[in-house]
């Protein structure tokens, strides 16, 4: 996984409440057994049309918001059923941020563990920031170190975080990563512990 720390980038409004997993990464595309390439199904009945071409005011085909690391969306991000792949095809994406007032507590844990950081802030401060991207390309800075979304106005917003949760993001560590963290005393005790 790759650390984060600082994220600076425009953000992607998705003015959508209720966000479920399915809308996410729809089902059909749960068949590959990687960890990558699942970004270009990413909202992906959302994004295209029956025939497979681009719905054309749907926000992730604005050219304004290509590139962009954060994605900003309303209440119950993330609700429906516990699919991993969901965290998975948002950073394949290019994601690494998402900002909304409430998750649902699995998938919320799902990005912690996959290295996309959930970020809560009120709802009130959400509709802002979707407010002024939605006018023009807006622009933030995240700080985890700080737990701070500053944006390009000044307007600064913090957040609270795990500090477990913390650590493993700011290190780019998964579960495994930080087991290995004790490879020493499990090998000390492995050797303690042999039957003969």
């Amino acid at each position: 996984m790759e650390p984060i720390n600082e994220v600076v980038s425009v953000i992607t409004p998705l003015d959508r409440k209720n966000v479920d997993t399915d809308q996410i990464i729809s089902k059909e595309f749960l068949k590959r057994i990687e960890r990558t390439g699942f970004g270009k199904y990413l909202f992906y009945h959302w994004r295209h049309n029956a025939d497979g071409s681009e719905v054309q005011d749907f926000v992730l085909n604005d050219e304004r918001f290509k590139g962009s690391k954060i994605l900003v969306a309303q209440e119950n991000f993330g609700c429906g059923s516990s699919r991993e792949h969901a965290p998975w095809s948002i950073l394949d994406y290019g994601f690494n941020v998402v900002i909304a007032p409430s998750y649902a507590d699995i998938f919320y844990n799902n990005c912690m563990k996959n290295g996309l950081l959930p970020i809560k802030l009120t709802m009130s401060e959400v509709e802002e920031l979707l407010a002024n991207g939605q006018k023009d390309p807006y622009t933030v800075e995240v700080n985890l170190v700080e737990q701070t979304v500053t944006g390009q106005d000044g307007k600064s917003y913090s957040f609270e975080i795990d500090p477990y949760y913390k650590e493993m993001l700011l290190n780019g560590w998964d579960e495994i990563s930080l087991t290995f963290q004790y490879e020493e005393q499990i090998a000390n005790y492995e050797k303690q512990h042999q039957h003969t």
